[in-house]
């Protein structure tokens, strides 16, 4: 698959398997790509920015368009631009769709609180989709071409409502959402689930093993090395084994 990854500021990280980090926050969006379809992984803190993503998948994808999204956890900075994907099916983890439906303001004042304009803010929220496949163990995707993907419900830790997905391969590719993060410290807020977090990282290690990629939320993607040193930290903070 010759897709020029880096002309739409994309890093590629196997083959069919790149990532975006977005402007802003540093928030990763993941994207694989199979024969007779494509996951999108997180759709950006805005509808303006998940317009940009979509043209910028539709490039790669030779006019394609992006037939499934994977949120990784419902935070604004990953799920805002999930709108300017129509006909896309969404996927997220089990109970998830509740929360969304619940805290729609919440996303709302938080990315207001984090410097996105209120008018943009308001229009993202009002358009906010909400995952209608929820995940409640594992589910795999087949994308055409042999590419199948996994997606993983491996929380709760950075939040109540942790998906992951890997794409297997040489190397294989792991998303983690912010269950990692390289460009700073793991952010607990108070939807954070501490005691759970160290396994739901032993999940994400069970999932790719040693020799693959690991995407954070929020930085360069890391080894498993990096992973496991992430786990053992918050295992200290947060006082569990």
């Amino acid at each position: 698959m010759n897709v020029s990854w880096e002309e739409f500021g994309w890093e590629r990280l196997a083959e069919g398997v790149g990532r975006r980090r977005l402007p802003g926050w540093d928030a990763t969006c993941g994207l694989i790509i199979g024969t007779e379809g494509a996951l999108l992984y997180d759709t950006g803190s805005t509808l303006r920015e998940g317009g940009e993503l979509r043209a910028q998948a539709e490039a790669l994808l030779g006019g394609g368009r992006v037939t499934h999204i994977a949120l990784s956890h419902p935070h604004f900075d990953h799920v805002m631009g999930t709108a300017a994907f129509a006909g896309a099916e969404v996927f997220g983890a089990v109970g998830v769709d509740a929360l969304m439906r619940r805290e729609r303001a919440v996303l709302r004042d938080d990315a207001v609180r984090f410097g996105v304009a209120g008018e943009e803010a308001a229009r993202s929220a009002d358009a906010l989709v909400i995952p209608e496949h929820p995940v409640a163990g594992e589910r795999t995707l087949d994308l055409g071409g042999g590419r199948r993907v996994l997606l993983a419900n491996v929380g709760p830790g950075h939040t109540g409502h942790d998906l992951a997905v890997l794409a297997p391969g040489t190397p294989s590719v792991v998303f983690c959402g912010d269950l990692v993060e390289e460009s700073g410290e793991p952010q607990a807020g108070p939807d954070a689930v501490g005691a759970r977090w160290p396994a739901a990282l032993d999940r994400l290690l069970s999932l790719g093993g040693e020799d693959a990629v690991y995407v954070p939320g929020h930085g360069a993607a890391v080894d498993a090395a990096f992973v496991r040193a992430q786990r053992d930290a918050l295992a200290e903070r947060f006082a569990v084994s």
